[in-house]
Protein backbone atom coordinates (compact mmCIF):
# COMPACT_ATOMS: atom_id res chain seq x y z
CA UNK A 1 0.00 0.00 0.00
CA UNK A 2 1.70 3.17 -1.20
CA UNK A 3 1.28 6.37 0.97
CA UNK A 4 1.78 10.05 -0.16
CA UNK A 5 2.54 12.35 2.54
CA UNK A 6 2.45 16.40 1.33
CA UNK A 7 2.87 19.44 3.47
CA UNK A 8 0.49 21.74 3.66
CA UNK A 9 1.59 23.80 6.75
CA UNK A 10 4.66 23.85 8.26
CA UNK A 11 5.44 26.95 11.21
CA UNK A 12 5.12 26.74 14.41
CA UNK A 13 2.26 28.34 16.87
CA UNK A 14 2.96 31.61 14.66
CA UNK A 15 2.76 31.55 10.95
CA UNK A 16 5.45 31.83 8.00
CA UNK A 17 4.63 34.96 5.75
CA UNK A 18 2.04 33.55 3.59
CA UNK A 19 2.07 30.15 5.26
CA UNK A 20 0.65 27.67 7.17
CA UNK A 21 0.93 26.29 11.10
CA UNK A 22 0.73 22.50 11.27
CA UNK A 23 -1.05 20.32 8.30
CA UNK A 24 -0.47 17.34 6.19
CA UNK A 25 -2.33 15.27 3.70
CA UNK A 26 -1.49 11.62 3.82
CA UNK A 27 -3.05 10.10 0.66
CA UNK A 28 -3.50 6.00 0.77
CA UNK A 29 -2.96 4.12 -2.68
CA UNK A 30 -4.25 7.66 -4.57
CA UNK A 31 -7.74 7.48 -2.99
CA UNK A 32 -8.52 7.81 0.54
CA UNK A 33 -7.01 11.00 2.42
CA UNK A 34 -6.27 11.91 5.68
CA UNK A 35 -5.31 14.94 6.89
CA UNK A 36 -3.22 15.53 10.13
CA UNK A 37 -3.46 18.39 12.08
CA UNK A 38 -5.30 21.07 11.11
CA UNK A 39 -3.82 24.25 11.97
CA UNK A 40 -4.48 27.80 11.38
CA UNK A 41 -3.99 28.59 7.84
CA UNK A 42 -4.13 25.27 6.51
CA UNK A 43 -7.52 25.22 5.23
CA UNK A 44 -6.78 27.86 2.69
CA UNK A 45 -3.81 25.43 1.92
CA UNK A 46 -5.95 22.69 1.90
CA UNK A 47 -8.14 24.24 -1.05
CA UNK A 48 -4.67 25.11 -2.84
CA UNK A 49 -3.04 21.59 -2.70
CA UNK A 50 -5.66 19.43 -3.41
CA UNK A 51 -9.75 19.14 -2.53
CA UNK A 52 -11.13 19.86 1.17
CA UNK A 53 -14.25 17.61 -0.04
CA UNK A 54 -11.87 14.65 -0.55
CA UNK A 55 -10.72 14.43 3.01
CA UNK A 56 -11.92 11.45 4.58
CA UNK A 57 -10.66 12.05 8.07
CA UNK A 58 -8.84 14.48 10.28
CA UNK A 59 -6.41 13.43 12.58
CA UNK A 60 -5.21 15.45 15.27
CA UNK A 61 -2.24 15.62 17.21
CA UNK A 62 -2.70 17.42 20.53
CA UNK A 63 -5.32 20.18 21.71
CA UNK A 64 -3.53 23.15 20.93
CA UNK A 65 -4.28 25.98 17.88
CA UNK A 66 -1.62 25.56 15.69
CA UNK A 67 -2.84 22.23 15.63
CA UNK A 68 -6.31 22.44 15.17
CA UNK A 69 -7.74 26.10 14.75
CA UNK A 70 -8.55 25.53 11.08
CA UNK A 71 -11.01 22.85 12.01
CA UNK A 72 -13.42 26.05 12.69
CA UNK A 73 -13.25 27.39 8.48
CA UNK A 74 -13.39 23.54 7.35
CA UNK A 75 -16.95 23.34 9.32
CA UNK A 76 -18.12 26.29 7.74
CA UNK A 77 -17.44 25.29 4.51
CA UNK A 78 -18.84 21.58 5.37
CA UNK A 79 -22.03 23.12 6.76
CA UNK A 80 -22.58 25.71 4.60
CA UNK A 81 -20.74 25.36 1.33
CA UNK A 82 -21.96 23.12 -1.69
CA UNK A 83 -22.66 19.63 -0.62
CA UNK A 84 -20.33 17.69 -2.43
CA UNK A 85 -19.86 14.38 -0.61
CA UNK A 86 -22.72 12.23 1.00
CA UNK A 87 -21.50 11.87 3.94
CA UNK A 88 -19.13 13.85 7.08
CA UNK A 89 -15.95 12.98 7.26
CA UNK A 90 -14.24 11.44 10.34
CA UNK A 91 -12.34 13.80 13.01
CA UNK A 92 -9.97 11.98 15.37
CA UNK A 93 -8.84 14.04 18.16
CA UNK A 94 -7.58 13.24 21.75
CA UNK A 95 -9.30 12.54 25.27
CA UNK A 96 -10.78 16.02 26.00
CA UNK A 97 -11.51 17.00 22.00
CA UNK A 98 -15.03 17.47 22.58
CA UNK A 99 -14.70 19.51 25.38
CA UNK A 100 -12.25 21.41 24.47
CA UNK A 101 -13.75 22.25 20.81
CA UNK A 102 -17.16 23.01 22.39
CA UNK A 103 -15.31 25.68 24.46
CA UNK A 104 -13.65 27.21 21.31
CA UNK A 105 -16.83 27.29 18.93
CA UNK A 106 -19.02 28.23 21.95
CA UNK A 107 -17.03 31.68 22.07
CA UNK A 108 -19.21 32.75 19.56
CA UNK A 109 -22.49 31.03 20.28
CA UNK A 110 -21.53 27.92 17.92
CA UNK A 111 -20.29 25.16 20.55
CA UNK A 112 -21.67 22.08 18.25
CA UNK A 113 -20.31 23.84 14.91
CA UNK A 114 -17.44 21.26 14.61
CA UNK A 115 -18.61 18.20 15.74
CA UNK A 116 -21.82 18.80 13.99
CA UNK A 117 -19.30 19.07 10.53
CA UNK A 118 -17.47 16.04 11.68
CA UNK A 119 -17.81 12.79 12.93
CA UNK A 120 -15.95 13.04 15.64
CA UNK A 121 -14.84 10.49 17.82
CA UNK A 122 -12.27 10.49 20.54
CA UNK A 123 -9.20 8.02 19.84
CA UNK A 124 -7.78 5.62 22.39
CA UNK A 125 -4.05 6.73 23.07
CA UNK A 126 -3.30 2.99 24.09
CA UNK A 127 -5.38 1.41 21.08
CA UNK A 128 -4.38 0.98 17.35
CA UNK A 129 -6.72 2.89 15.62
CA UNK A 130 -7.71 1.80 11.86
CA UNK A 131 -7.09 4.85 9.74
CA UNK A 132 -8.34 4.92 6.02
CA UNK A 133 -6.90 1.49 6.07
CA UNK A 134 -3.67 2.62 7.81
CA UNK A 135 -2.71 1.06 11.17
CA UNK A 136 -2.66 4.13 13.53
CA UNK A 137 -0.75 3.62 16.89
CA UNK A 138 0.36 6.47 19.57
CA UNK A 139 2.86 7.52 22.35
CA UNK A 140 2.61 10.20 24.77
CA UNK A 141 5.07 12.47 23.94
CA UNK A 142 6.58 15.40 26.13
CA UNK A 143 4.76 18.57 25.59
CA UNK A 144 2.84 21.47 27.46
CA UNK A 145 -0.87 19.99 26.93
CA UNK A 146 -0.73 15.41 26.20
CA UNK A 147 0.91 15.65 22.95
CA UNK A 148 0.85 12.16 20.57
CA UNK A 149 3.34 11.44 18.27
CA UNK A 150 1.39 8.35 15.41
CA UNK A 151 2.79 5.76 13.51
CA UNK A 152 0.65 4.99 10.40
CA UNK A 153 1.63 1.80 8.78
CA UNK A 154 -0.28 0.82 5.44
CA UNK A 155 1.95 -2.50 5.58
CA UNK A 156 4.36 -1.33 2.75
CA UNK A 157 5.71 1.46 4.72
CA UNK A 158 5.72 3.08 7.59
CA UNK A 159 5.40 7.16 8.31
CA UNK A 160 6.00 8.11 11.89
CA UNK A 161 4.83 12.09 13.03
CA UNK A 162 6.08 13.34 15.83
CA UNK A 163 3.65 15.51 16.87
CA UNK A 164 4.94 18.32 19.43
CA UNK A 165 7.48 17.20 21.96
CA UNK A 166 10.81 17.33 23.79
CA UNK A 167 13.85 14.70 23.72
CA UNK A 168 12.29 11.23 24.63
CA UNK A 169 12.72 7.99 24.53
CA UNK A 170 9.04 7.18 23.38
CA UNK A 171 9.53 8.73 19.85
CA UNK A 172 12.54 6.57 19.18
CA UNK A 173 10.87 3.19 20.38
CA UNK A 174 7.55 4.22 17.56
CA UNK A 175 9.91 5.39 15.17
CA UNK A 176 11.77 2.62 15.24
CA UNK A 177 13.06 2.01 11.64
CA UNK A 178 10.23 3.81 10.41
CA UNK A 179 10.30 4.69 6.19
CA UNK A 180 10.21 8.34 7.53
CA UNK A 181 9.61 10.27 9.90
CA UNK A 182 8.12 13.91 9.89
CA UNK A 183 9.51 15.43 13.17
CA UNK A 184 9.71 18.49 14.87
CA UNK A 185 12.78 21.40 14.93
CA UNK A 186 11.37 24.09 16.44
CA UNK A 187 14.47 25.38 18.33
CA UNK A 188 17.41 27.19 17.12
CA UNK A 189 18.92 26.83 20.75
CA UNK A 190 17.86 24.25 23.59
CA UNK A 191 16.21 24.91 26.00
CA UNK A 192 17.31 22.71 29.25
CA UNK A 193 14.50 24.27 31.40
CA UNK A 194 11.41 23.88 29.39
CA UNK A 195 11.87 20.73 27.32
CA UNK A 196 9.05 20.61 25.46
CA UNK A 197 10.77 21.20 21.36
CA UNK A 198 13.63 19.77 19.99
CA UNK A 199 16.10 21.62 17.73
CA UNK A 200 17.30 20.05 14.64
CA UNK A 201 20.09 18.47 15.93
CA UNK A 202 17.78 16.69 18.50
CA UNK A 203 15.57 15.95 15.77
CA UNK A 204 18.90 13.92 13.82
CA UNK A 205 19.63 12.14 17.26
CA UNK A 206 16.16 11.06 17.25
CA UNK A 207 15.63 9.72 13.90
CA UNK A 208 19.40 8.40 14.04
CA UNK A 209 18.69 6.31 17.02
CA UNK A 210 15.54 5.39 15.98
CA UNK A 211 17.09 3.92 12.71
CA UNK A 212 14.96 5.62 9.96
CA UNK A 213 15.40 5.90 6.24
CA UNK A 214 14.25 9.33 5.71
CA UNK A 215 14.07 12.65 8.02
CA UNK A 216 11.66 15.47 7.30
CA UNK A 217 12.14 18.45 9.65
CA UNK A 218 9.07 20.50 10.31
CA UNK A 219 7.50 22.87 12.83
CA UNK A 220 10.18 25.48 12.39
CA UNK A 221 9.88 28.97 11.56
CA UNK A 222 10.96 31.35 8.19
CA UNK A 223 13.02 33.32 11.01
CA UNK A 224 15.45 30.39 11.05
CA UNK A 225 17.63 30.12 8.38
CA UNK A 226 16.86 26.56 6.43
CA UNK A 227 20.38 26.11 5.66
CA UNK A 228 21.56 26.11 9.28
CA UNK A 229 18.48 24.29 10.19
CA UNK A 230 19.10 21.15 7.32
CA UNK A 231 22.93 21.57 8.36
CA UNK A 232 22.32 20.88 12.12
CA UNK A 233 19.61 18.16 11.56
CA UNK A 234 22.37 16.10 9.18
CA UNK A 235 25.25 16.05 11.35
CA UNK A 236 23.31 14.35 13.79
CA UNK A 237 21.48 12.23 11.53
CA UNK A 238 24.68 11.05 9.39
CA UNK A 239 22.70 11.24 6.34
CA UNK A 240 20.46 13.55 4.45
CA UNK A 241 17.28 15.36 5.78
CA UNK A 242 14.79 17.48 4.10
CA UNK A 243 12.91 20.21 5.68
CA UNK A 244 9.09 20.76 4.95
CA UNK A 245 8.20 22.93 2.27
CA UNK A 246 4.38 23.67 1.46
CA UNK A 247 2.85 21.62 -1.29
CA UNK A 248 5.98 19.04 -1.44
CA UNK A 249 5.35 15.51 -1.53
CA UNK A 250 6.55 12.86 0.23
CA UNK A 251 6.15 9.31 -1.88
CA UNK A 252 6.12 6.08 0.87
Amino acid sequence: MSIRLTILGKSPSWQDRDGACSGYEVEVDGGRRLLIDCGNGVFGKLRRYGEYERIDAVLISHLHADHLLDLVPFAYALTYGPKLRSQRPALHAPPGARAALRRLCGAWGSETLIENAFELTEYDPAAELELEGLRANFRLVPHYVPSYAVSLDGGGGRLVFSADCGPNEALVELARDAELLLIEATLAQPDLEDRAHLTAAEAGEIGRRAGVKRLVLTHFSDVLDPAVVRAAGERAFGNAVALAVEGESHEI
